[in-house]
């Protein structure tokens, strides 16, 4: 099992979280695919595909984004970045 690390910056007004993980990586084209509802990767079938786009709607919710940048061959690295509080 890989490690995952988590990193909060707070810039300017906004908050970003970072998370990477040790996944090997995504095939060339995967990434547009990652938020579909019932999308899997991976030969884990155990969920229903449901989490990264449960999480896309409700980091867009609360006005933010969420980003996904494949490491080819080592993970990936998800950005949340929110409004911060004034």
């Amino acid at each position: 099992m890989g490690h995952v690390s988590l990193i909060t910056l707070a810039i300017a007004d906004r908050v970003l979280i970072q998370i990477e993980d040790e996944c090997g990586g995504l095939p060339p084209g995967e990434v547009e695919h990652l938020f579909r509802l019932f999308e899997q990767q991976g030969a884990d079938r155990t969920g229903l595909g449901l989490g990264l786009a449960i999480s896309r709607q409700g980091v867009e919710d609360s006005g933010g984004v969420i980003h996904v940048r494949n490491l080819p061959g080592r993970g990936c690295v998800f950005t949340v970045d929110l409004p911060g509080r004034n």
